[in-house]
């Protein structure tokens, strides 16, 4: 299986209403100014690994629009809007259509009573995993799926008890490595694959992130990085703290394509 290599991400700087974006973390409210630096820190990060990085202006209206990656699904050389399984993020997938319209010319969307976000979907190949979880049903997962398969790709469920997202427990590294943590470990979906198992300790490494060769990790999670290191790839800690207080992790920061 060939590697995916990015060429290019779309991120949103974190915007001062991201004070009452939403979080089950339990972990404080966020420091917007850190969170500030962070981003920038993240974005320097992907132009490190030959990423052009598009940065848009925060979207006040819009306290988690940071978290662009639930907005869309990337395809090669399409896209699929999505419809939050959160009523109050919906808007954001309006707030960013213009900017991908303006790269792709293939665009679908997801349609009622379908909820998708991106956060639930996986890419090995030409093959997505599509997680079932309180924020992505089932319809919208088919539709999903529909819309892989007119384009010659494929899609499948993952049904989730217990995870916010599927890629809070599980991220693809490539090379048949995968990152697991929790319900997603053992799951004979993902038997495949080469599994370095998270330890609790460092559940939140679970969504590192391959970038051309280089893994993102969150820093601190040096159990990780050690062990994705050993696989032979590079790796970069970052620290995205501030992100991690609303449930988000480095891959929620940016759509890669």
């Amino acid at each position: 299986m060939s590697l995916i290599m990015f060429t290019h991400a779309i991120t949103r700087q974190p915007c001062e209403a991201m004070i009452d974006g939403i979080s089950t973390a339990g972990l404080g409210p966020p420091d917007y100014e850190l969170a500030c630096s962070q981003h920038a820190d993240y974005v320097a990060a992907l132009e490190s690994c030959g990423v052009a990085v598009t940065v848009l202006p925060a979207d006040p209206e819009y306290p988690d629009s940071t978290f662009v990656e639930d907005t869309a699904v990337m395809l090669p050389g399409a896209v699929i809007l999505t419809r939050p399984g959160t009523v109050s993020r919906r808007g954001e997938v309006l707030q960013i259509r213009p900017t991908l319209e303006a790269v792709f010319g293939d665009i679908s969307t997801i349609h009622p009573p379908g909820t998708l976000e991106g956060g639930d979907v996986m890419m090995v190949g030409t093959h997505f995993y599509i997680g079932l979880s309180d924020r992505t049903n089932e319809a919208g997962a088919r539709q999903m799926i529909v819309i892989l398969e007119k384009r010659g790709l494929t899609g499948s469920m993952v049904v989730l008890k217990e995870m916010l997202h599927l890629k809070s427990g599980v991220s693809y590294i490539e090379s048949g490595n995968l990152l697991a943590y929790g319900e997603v470990f053992g799951k004979p979906e993902f038997r495949q694959f080469d599994i370095l198992k998270i330890n609790g300790s460092e559940a939140y490494a679970a969504n590192s992130l391959w970038v051309n060769g280089t893994v993102l990790v969150p820093q601190g999670h040096l159990d990780t990085a050690t062990a994705i290191e050993s696989r032979g790839y590079s790796v970069r800690m970052l620290n995205v703290s501030e992100f991690q207080k609303l449930d988000g992790g480095l891959s929620c920061l940016s759509l890669r394509f």
